[in-house]
């Protein structure tokens, strides 16, 4: 991996960057053939005004006159065609190029292991995969290319103005030591600057996409006044940062001007000097020539710094992009093993785990459920049951010890084939800002409309889908908002059931509706269940009664093992648990 600093010239990164624009090599030779006939053309225009100012109107030649007026006429229509050409080429292949870029980090961020995510805010995603892939498309449209034809360009008509006349050119250069300095100071400055707004435009994005999505329980505690003066100050330093850019380039360009200015006048000091001289060294097209040469020559090398802190921006934003790609925390996927059907037999073997290597939330767990069996999980929070079901998906990887499936290692299965064979129902159901039907397949174009049907009336939960406007095609908006707790349970149950797992996690799937809610979840786990392996963590200690298996946890350990009965006659753990929730009436997390 390249080592990254954000220069404009890091050289690796930017061979990184344009690994994307190898698909449109084509664009990428055409614009840079561009770029190059519009520096060979920018000094023709000058040359053709002082050909026709000294042989034409200086000797009345009206003829001539015309003749050289729809030249350049012609000159100025190809010169913007080629500049219109130069500009769609430029930004087809920055765009097309961060589209590329933008898919491969989506797609990556997608197989991020979870532990990532719980240490990365969203916002900060969100940033990169948007405004800092954008700064690196103006790489394109308003960066290298730009600034190699600016460079060009500069080179062009110096040395046109030196075989046109030398002396006069080292008169008209003689402040551009003062522009070189002048352009190094404000080029290391608004480097700064620009590396500020971008961590600013991050924390915004950030703390935006948290408090929007948290915005109820903004509401629920009486926090607006006080998140709004949060926001007020981080929008305050992202305003400053944008402002000292603004400081910068408000000195910058007066500066370049008046250096401009300054060789124009010694340009008409030299000149009116030549012309008045006898023989005249130096002819008034040859002045207005040069009057327009010094234009074109300052406005690219002013405009230089400018576009070399495009690009500096777009590295700092490849940076930040090639930093999320060389995460390396995704979950291996070496496994070949995928079998035409899984039976759904699980076995944990002195399993240790921990989140951040340190402190084990697991601790030697070992148990077996064979194939169409149901285990059942309790234990207080922070026991290690929602733990046990993300190591079985491979959501996070275990220290020590093995996890089997029909006896082979979950390694050893292919990673989308073992999580395609275990659906997980949470308590917390996410829907997606879109049709009902596509929340259920999950836009999977294998699973028909008559499979969700069928579902939907196993877990019964047809009846209220067809009421809703549109039925199936009803769009339940960001997180299900439209529809009530047990409605969007009951849409996480057709899609487990759609996709036939051999295995069924459900965690805590009925601890957050109402009793009669749960009578009909309950009759839709029955369905879901039904020739499966099943593990289920439950607050509710009736709703895992009839399990083959329960394991009680604590702290990390399995303190006991067995049936409901089995349990109850051991007078321990889960026997004080059950106590409290139907002697006592008490209802406590288990």
């Amino acid at each position: 991996m390249s080592k990254i600093s954000g220069d404009a010239l890091n050289v690796g990164l930017l061979r990184r960057v344009f690994q994307y624009v190898k698909p449109y090599r084509r664009i990428f030779i055409w614009a840079i053939v561009l770029t190059i006939l519009l520096a060979l053309i920018a000094p023709v225009r000058p040359f053709l005004i002082q050909y026709t100012l000294d042989n034409y109107i200086m000797k009345d030649q009206h003829g001539g006159l015309l003749k050289m007026t729809i030249v350049m006429l012609i000159l100025l229509v190809l010169q913007a065609g080629i500049q219109f050409s130069h500009t769609l080429l430029t930004n087809t292949l920055g765009q097309s190029a961060i589209r590329d870029l933008r898919i491969n980090v989506f797609n990556h961020i997608t197989k991020l292991r979870l532990k990532y995510f719980d240490n990365t805010p969203i916002g900060q995603l969100i940033t990169r995969t948007v405004s800092d892939l954008e700064t690196i498309a103006e790489i394109f449209s308003e960066g290298l290319i730009v600034i190699i034809g600016d460079i060009l360009m500069v080179i062009v008509i110096i040395g046109v103005m030196i075989y046109r006349d030398w002396a006069l050119t080292l008169v008209v250069l003689l402040p551009m030591p003062l522009l070189m300095l002048a352009t190094s100071v404000f080029q290391k400055a608004i480097k700064s600057a620009f590396q500020e707004i971008r961590t600013e435009v991050s924390n915004l994005n950030t703390y935006l996409q948290e408090h929007i999505s948290g915005v109820s329980i903004i509401q629920y505690f009486a926090r607006e006044q006080q998140e709004y003066k949060k926001f007020v100050k981080i929008n305050a330093r992202y305003r400053d940062a944008n402002i000292r850019s603004n400081w910068y380039y408000s000195i910058f360009f007066p500066v370049v001007e008046i250096i401009s200015a300054m060789s124009l006048g010694l340009l008409v000091w030299y000149g009116s000097r030549s012309i008045l001289a006898k023989p005249l060294d130096v002819t008034p097209g040859t002045i207005a020539e040069f009057i327009l040469y010094i234009g074109m020559l300052f406005r690219p090398i002013r405009e230089l710094a400018d576009k070399f802190n495009t690009l500096q921006m777009g590295m700092v934003g490849a940076e930040r992009v090639f930093k999320v790609l060389d995460t390396d925390e995704v979950t291996e996927d070496k496994g070949t093993f995928a079998p035409e059907k899984m039976a759904g037999s699980i076995s944990f073997d002195q399993v240790w785990f921990a989140y951040n290597d340190e402190n084990y939330v697991l601790k030697d767990i070992s148990f077996e459920v064979q194939a169409g069996k149901t285990i059942a999980l309790v234990g207080a929070t922070g026991a290690g049951k929602s733990s046990t079901i993300n190591i079985l998906n491979r959501f996070y990887e275990i220290q020590k010890g093995e996890i089997k499936v029909d006896g082979v290692k979950i390694q050893d299965y292919q990673l989308n084939y073992l999580r395609r064979n275990i659906a997980t129902v949470l308590q917390d159901v996410f829907l997606f800002s879109d049709t009902i039907f596509n929340n259920v397949t999950l836009n999977n174009p294998e699973i028909t409309m008559e499979e969700v049907v069928d579902a939907a009336k196993k877990v019964g939960a047809h009846d209220f889908i067809e009421r809703l406007p549109g039925g199936y095609q009803y769009n339940v908006m960001e997180r299900g908002a439209t529809l009530s707790a047990g409605q969007a349970q009951l849409i996480s149950f057709i899609r487990a059931l759609v996709y036939n797992p051999s295995i069924l996690v459900l965690d805590e799937a009925t601890s957050s509706v109402d009793t009669e809610t749960e009578m009909l979840i309950q009759r839709a786990i029955e369905n879901l269940m039904k020739g499966r392996t099943s593990i289920v963590i439950a607050h509710r200690l009736s709703t895992i009664q009839k399990a083959d298996k329960i394991l009680v946890l604590d702290k990390g350990e399995i303190k006991e093992m067995g049936t409901h009965q089995e349990l109850l006659k051991l007078d321990g753990y889960y026997k004080r648990l059950y106590d409290l929730q139907f002697n006592s009436g008490g209802i406590v997390s288990a």
